[in-house]
């Protein structure tokens, strides 16, 4: 156990990997998961080798399997198609993204995020799982999220939160206003894709803001706009489509809010002008180590938040 643990503070990626596995194997095992072990296979393929080819491109000096691991178990979760050239292609355009799409050292979007709006875009072929698992399911995975966020150190969880208050304060509103009875927000609420969505993939520190104000600010607008989507435009995946618009705002808010950048490394931060953070010389995450600040467990968790991952 306290290998384990051991395991999962030096790299909390590791615990997102375990989490997201067991629910992909659960699911497939157990909750008829619309997806077979050679669809998971070729996205896992897909995305490490296309991690592996960049490495190779950009003249990194070791190979990170981690965070392709855990870009392919999250569409593995989220993407569905009849076509496995498609679902390839969301796996390379994801883990591309990464080295291509770039801003002052950060990349713009999160790799699944973009993964899934540009073959959504690029096809209309694609669609997203809307994670409706069942009450055991979904509380066992909202139970291993909150556990996240402990390895994590609460590594960005003021993001997670403001997106999280915002976006049931706009639903519930709305089911008020409307004289809808209150089940009906809770179900809406009760989807493992907004789970997944909050907890591994807006609360990416490789494309959020720096500063805690930009993150909370940040976690608002995409709340307001996904909610906007659903209930104005009557769109279906509002978070993913209002993620991928308000992240090219990341850089305004960057400069406007100026904070510590983000590195794995929580005793180090990169500054903006750090020559491992350009294209032509990207380094590979170091290890995460948590900060060894006493005092009540959960002050501990809150002061880490200022900070300090990630689909």
């Amino acid at each position: 156990m306290n290998t384990l643990r051991r395991m999962f503070s030096r790299d909390p990626r590791v615990y997102q990997i375990v989490t997201l596995a067991a629910l992909l194997l659960y699911g497939m095992a157990c909750l008829g998961f619309d997806i077979t072990p050679l669809r998971a296979g070729l996205l896992l393929g897909t995305a490490l080798a296309t991690q592996l080819v960049f490495t190779r491109v950009v003249r990194l000096p070791a190979f990170d399997p981690l965070s392709p691991t855990i870009s392919a178990l999250s569409l593995c979760l989220l993407l569905r198609t009849n076509s496995p050239v498609i679902a390839a292609a969301a796996g390379f355009a994801a883990i591309a993204s990464k080295f291509l799409l770039r801003w002052n050292g950060k990349h713009l979007f999160n790799p699944t995020n973009f993964g899934l709006v540009a073959t959504m875009l690029a096809t209309g072929a694609v669609w997203v799982s809307p994670g409706q698992w069942g009450n055991a399911a979904f509380l066992a995975f909202l139970f291993a999220c909150a556990g996240g966020l402990v390895v994590r150190r609460a590594a960005r969880s003021d993001v997670t939160f403001a997106f999280l208050a915002a976006y049931l304060f706009l639903v519930f509103a709305r089911s008020i206003h409307l004289g809808e009875p209150l089940a009906i927000p809770i179900h809406r609420l009760e989807s493992g894709a907004l789970l997944l969505f909050a907890f591994f993939m807006i609360s990416d520190p490789k494309t959020t803001p720096d500063s805690r104000a930009g993150r909370i600010l940040f976690g608002l607008l995409v709340a307001t706009g996904a909610a906007f989507v659903q209930f104005r435009l009557f769109r279906t995946n509002g978070p993913i489509w209002s993620l991928a618009l308000f992240a090219l705002l990341v850089p305004v808010i960057d400069l406007v809010l100026p904070g510590p950048r983000y590195a794995w490394n929580a005793t180090r931060f990169l500054p903006k002008g750090d020559s491992h953070a350009t294209l032509g010389n990207l380094a590979p995450d170091p290890p995460f180590r948590p900060s060894r600040a006493r005092g009540p467990r959960v002050l501990r968790v809150l002061r880490g938040q200022g900070g300090h991952q990630a689909l």
